[in-house]
């Protein structure tokens, strides 16, 4: 495979040395692109002798006999290869990605570039922990980019805390994983759930929970990227939709279960993260009920268990359920797996420091059928969310092998 490697300008340079290596060790051919500030740390030398290759170090050609091939070149990196990862990822090339600015080469070709992007961020703590590059993150993660999270230690600034650049053999290790799940979804469609939903109490009240639907957009974010036609319905969300998803928005748990069952026939594997509201009222007034001194009973009722109708109506299509537990997290995912006739329940614990609610890191606990249980250990929610296909895509081939396809 070729690869771009895109040196940002960090102290954390050196490393990509390493990488390169490490990179070339594995088979690939390496494009190395440096920025300005990279060039401070690292004589572009290094990497020219690393790769056998000419390094990218400009936007315009710096000899007197420019043509139109060095005008175009970084759309020509862009075309020449498979996947780009940038090590070191500074904070002002995250905002450059996430923004769409383009004033060097290495931003420039990333606007042209279509292939996967895993991103090595290093910087000091403080600027890491910033709500601007946070927000960052989270744009290029929803993007479908592969972040490969800073470690915690002694940085080059003397601070100790989150910042430092991970290790030359993880970064290479989530090429690795980038690689071997490339379109492994091609073929499948995916229908997603995601989300709260809410149940009116009168026109301007609701029943609801803290759901914030971000591991039901990271899980339609995955699939996406790993080839799959996925279709996601969520309840009310403040996300924007995933790139290259059918989206479909709902409010209460029967516009859901309608709209699963509309979608239903060409899926074949279900994922249902949503946080489906158990109860709503039996009958909803159709004026704003007013404040008294008076307590206040209401009459609630079951809403669809979505989830139940599809264990019973799944036939061979893989289905998926989600278990927010406060307790008992093993007990209650088997009991929800065997009572709903899911193939996998993803359990996590909710409520209290930690909890996966409103949270965009999450550790899961996944039940199967065979009896095995396997702990995902925190991590981002975009990486839970490919753990769990991972799993999803095993699932998946047993089931085409045991049905002769």
């Amino acid at each position: 495979m070729n690869i771009v490697l895109g040196v940002g300008g960090g102290i954390a340079a050196y490393k990509s040395a390493e990488l390169v290596r490490l990179l070339i060790e594995r088979g690939h051919g390496v494009q190395v692109v440096m920025t300005a500030g990279a060039q401070e740390f690292v004589r572009p030398l290094t990497f020219a002798a690393l790769t056998g290759r000419k390094v990218v170090t400009s936007l315009f050609s710096t000899n007197s006999e420019s043509t139109l091939s060095s005008a175009i070149e970084h759309i020509g990196v862009a075309q020449e290869n498979d996947l780009l990862v940038v090590s070191p990822a500074t904070a002002d090339l995250l905002a450059k990605f996430a923004n769409g600015l383009a004033d060097d080469f290495l931003t420039t070709m990333y606007l042209a570039f279509t292939g996967p992007v895993v991103l090595a961020p290093a910087m000091n703590s403080n600027m890491w922990l910033h709500a601007a590059t946070q927000s960052n993150l989270e744009t290029l993660r929803r993007r479908g980019h592969r972040i490969v999270d800073p470690e915690e230690g002694q940085l080059a600034c003397g601070m100790v805390g989150p910042g430092r650049l991970a290790a030359p053999e993880q970064i290479a290790m989530a090429v690795d994983a980038e690689i071997g799940r490339r379109r492994d979804l091609d073929g499948e469609t995916v229908l997603i759930t995601a989300g709260p939903t809410q149940e009116p109490l009168d026109p301007v009240r609701y029943i609801s929970n803290r759901s914030s639907g971000k591991m039901g957009y990271a899980l339609a974010e995955a699939a996406a990227a790993r080839g799959a036609k996925v279709v996601l319905i969520s309840g009310p969300v403040h996300l924007a939709p995933p790139r290259g998803c059918t989206f479909i928005a709902v409010h209460t748990a029967r516009e859901m279960r309608d709209r699963v069952f509309e979608n239903l026939q060409p899926a074949s594997v279900i994922v249902k993260a949503a946080a489906v509201a158990d109860f709503h009222l039996s009958k909803v007034p159709s004026q704003k009920m007013k404040k008294t001194a008076a307590r206040l009973s209401l009459e609630l009722d079951p809403t669809p268990d979505i989830l139940a109708e599809l264990g019973r109506k799944k036939g061979d299509r893989l289905l998926v359920g989600f278990a927010a537990e406060t307790e008992n997290l093993q007990q209650e995912t088997r009991r929800k797996l065997e009572a709903k006739n899911c193939d996998m329940v993803v359990g996590n614990l909710v409520g209290g420091e930690g909890g996966a609610f409103e949270s965009d890191q999450n550790e899961v606990l996944l039940a199967l059928r065979s009896g095995e249980f396997i702990a995902v250990p925190r991590a981002s929610k975009r990486e839970v969310a490919d753990r769990i296909f991972d799993e999803i895509l095993k699932l998946r081939l047993h089931i085409y092998a045991t049905n002769g396809r």
